[in-house]
């Protein structure tokens, strides 16, 4: 069985992070799952303090420290347990059925890879609660992106039910990839879709998007194409003003290290100056 995998912790967007997961889960008839990922290096499980200690400390003063950082894990474990609790009662309320809730120890990216098989859907906020200062994109949703294999959901802070997307066409296979997911999905059926190309105005640029189209017409989707002229992050945004659209769906960043200048840092522009959800594809 593959869940709706929802990641919650003590940031602004867990709220919303639970409402998109909702809207996910309910649009695609499957389960959902809160997960809280306790991060070893802000509340490791086994510290070695002794470094920490200075020449001619007494021995209770190690053991104290080492009673602090326990207790200080196990706060943080309960904390987490909170925020689940309260995740699960938030989607009983919005009309899931059990939603489950997983904690674990380590790494969120590692967590993830290692519960792929059961993901359908990842769901993150742009930011964690120990996202640094001034920081736009936090370093674990950076490191989810480069190692999940499975589709990503990035939320920003407040939720609003999407009712339109925006999907960033460039012609590459992810893009056939995606029309093909689109068509498939029930997470978008009845959305009208906007298929958008950033780049030269030529014949082979407007087949491709044409025969897009197609696919989605024939799949009961209202579609429509553009082209547009400019840079991709800022001429992409000014589009989906114009045009009020409340979800974007993209390439999340390559796994080719020449590719990733290219593709990686539009990926990195459009979640940082993002005010709607993004959905990645790989």
């Amino acid at each position: 069985m593959t869940y709706v995998m929802a990641c919650i912790d003590g940031s602004p967007s867990a709220t919303a992070v639970c409402d998109y997961a909702a809207w996910a889960s309910l649009r695609l008839d499957s389960p959902l799952a809160f997960l809280h990922v306790l991060d070893e290096n802000s509340y490791p499980t086994n510290s070695n303090l002794s470094g920490n200690i200075g020449l001619g400390s007494r021995e209770i003063l190690l053991e104290e420290l080492a009673e602090l950082d326990a207790r200080r894990s196990k706060l943080a474990l309960e904390e987490g347990r909170i925020m689940l609790e309260a995740a699960k009662q938030r989607a009983l309320e919005d009309g899931i059925d059990s939603p489950l809730i997983k904690q674990r120890h380590g790494d969120l990216a590692e967590t993830l890879v290692e519960l792929q098989e059961e993901i359908r859907l990842a769901i993150i906020g742009k930011q964690g609660d120990h996202a640094s200062a001034g920081a736009q994109v936090g370093s674990h949703l950076e490191s989810v992106l480069r190692t999940l294999s499975r589709p990503v959901l990035v939320t920003p802070t407040a939720f609003k039910q999407p009712e339109s997307v925006m999907l960033a066409y460039d012609g590459r296979p992810t893009m056939d990839k995606a029309v093909q997911l689109i068509t498939a999905s029930p997470l978008f059926k009845g959305l009208p879709i906007h298929l958008v190309q950033v780049g030269a105005d030529t014949n082979d640029a407007w087949e491709q998007l044409k025969s897009a189209k197609e696919k989605l017409k024939a799949a009961g989707f209202d579609a429509q194409i553009a082209i547009r002229a400019g840079e991709v992050e800022p001429t992409l945004h000014a589009y989906q003003n114009e045009h009020a659209l409340d979800m974007v769906v993209m390439g999340a960043y390559s796994r080719s290290r020449i590719r990733e200048f290219l593709v990686g840092s539009t990926t990195t522009k459009m979640l940082s100056t993002s005010r709607t959800p993004i959905l990645l594809l790989h």
